[in-house]
């Protein structure tokens, strides 16, 4: 009797502790969240809302009339993010695939921990790379005076998002029943066919989380970009324009800005606008996981 109410209490205190982190971890976000709308509030009391989400030019110094307009570095985090994804998805995927289904177990058991120590290079020594060495290629390549600017920031980002891209979907491949692939082989596939009509399918949701993930990583990364894209607040013309992203503008501005001034308030603006872009792609990315699996079910 004693031993069945130890472990009852137990059990009890393990369900009270998950779910004190879980209502921690909903506090913590909705405190972020509320921080960043009451600090963004008075701004919008001297910039009109229309002149803040169409305009492209931001300028809170000129001294004639003040601009806040963040449609540029909207555009120029997406273009860069969207870049980056275009780089890194096609290669974290056939990464994966590879590690997975084709390496041997010893190349994978030295590859994979290699991959994942690339996740913790600081994002200014990622930074530097792309002034030193892509750069001057990009700038020799393409004729340009320089190679800040956004091919430049994808690439970075491109090897930032790898890691997590490489390493949750190896892992969600591995995770495929081996039944799986022993039937498509049964039934005549080869190893080809079963991995790109069979394991790649079975373990889609958990790719596009890694997607997902890596695409937060890109949105969310300021050293990289602030040091790699050339900074230019001008609304961005291709990849080849230098661009300035909402992260590196934050970064950049509000360790100088009066406190309480409208230009403060307006970054804490911007740094709303990132959290909701942030918060909508998550979300989307959990619709469209839950519709696959009931797809699946």
């Amino acid at each position: 009797m004693k031993k069945k109410k130890f472990s009852d209490l137990k059990e009890s205190v393990i369900k009270a502790f998950f779910f004190t982190n879980g209502i921690l971890t909903v506090m913590i976000l909705f405190g972020i969240f509320a921080l960043l709308l009451f600090t963004a509030i008075p701004a919008f009391r001297e910039i009109d809302l229309k002149e803040f989400f169409t305009s492209h030019q931001w300028n809170p110094t000129s001294p004639v009339k003040e601009h806040y307009g963040i449609l540029s570095m909207v555009a120029g985090t997406f273009m860069v993010s969207l870049g980056a994804m275009i780089i890194a998805i096609p290669i974290g995927i056939g990464t994966a695939s590879y590690l997975s289904d084709v390496a041997h177990w010893k190349v994978r058991e030295i590859v994979k921990p290699i991959v994942e120590i690339l996740a913790g290079i600081p994002s200014v020594v990622i930074g530097f790379l792309g002034i030193v060495l892509f750069g001057p290629i990009l700038a020799k390549i393409f004729g340009t005076s320089n190679g800040l600017n956004a091919i430049n920031g994808s690439l970075l980002l491109a090897i930032m998002a790898l890691p997590t891209i490489v390493s949750i979907s190896e892992d969600s491949l591995s995770a495929v029943p081996k039944t799986y692939s022993d039937a498509s082989l049964a039934l005549g596939a080869n190893r080809w066919q079963t991995l790109v009509r069979v394991k790649l399918p079975a373990s889609l949701s958990g790719i596009i989380a890694a997607v997902m993930l890596g695409m937060g990583r890109a949105i969310g990364e300021t050293m990289t970009v602030l040091m790699a894209t050339g900074n230019a607040p001008a609304f961005p013309r291709g990849f080849l324009s230098s661009i300035r992203t909402m992260t590196a503008t934050i970064a950049i501005e509000l360790g100088e800005v009066p406190y309480y001034s409208t230009h403060y308030y307006a970054l804490f603006a911007v740094g709303l606008v990132l959290f909701l872009i942030t918060f909508i792609l998550n979300l989307l990315s959990d619709v469209i996981l839950n519709k696959y699996q009931e797809r699946e079910q």
